[in-house]
């Protein structure tokens, strides 16, 4: 069965950083690429990154561009997102996704808030 299971979410203030990461299992890890997704209240779900399966490329959405990192240890089946400089709009449910099998974890709660 495949599994991800995200953590790293919680309360920071503006400015603040928090790492997400997500633990995968049931499918070989390294073969695929993966995507972190987000959605807030009452809007769609929106891509934030994609990393390779392999790690050589990352993508970012524009608004995350410069402030989120994706990475990825392939030895330990994990992806992560390095979120910096928070803002009261990353408040959202941060989604894990397994491209190709299109496998999604439960989600992580991050709000950033004064």
């Amino acid at each position: 069965q495949v599994q991800l299971v995200e953590s790293g979410g919680g309360l920071v203030q503006p400015g603040g950083s928090l790492r997400l990461s997500c633990a995968a299992s049931g499918f070989t890890f390294r073969n695929f690429g993966m995507s972190w997704y987000r959605q807030a209240p009452g809007k769609e779900r929106e891509l934030v990154a994609t990393i390779t399966s392999t790690g050589d490329t990352t993508n970012y959405s524009d608004s995350m561009k410069g402030r989120f990192t994706i990475s990825r240890d392939n030895a330990k089946n994990t992806v992560y997102l390095q979120m910096n400089k928070l803002k009261p709009e990353d408040t959202a449910v941060y989604y894990c996704y397994a491209r190709i099998i299109r496998r999604w974890g439960q989600g992580t709660q991050v709000t950033v808030s004064s």
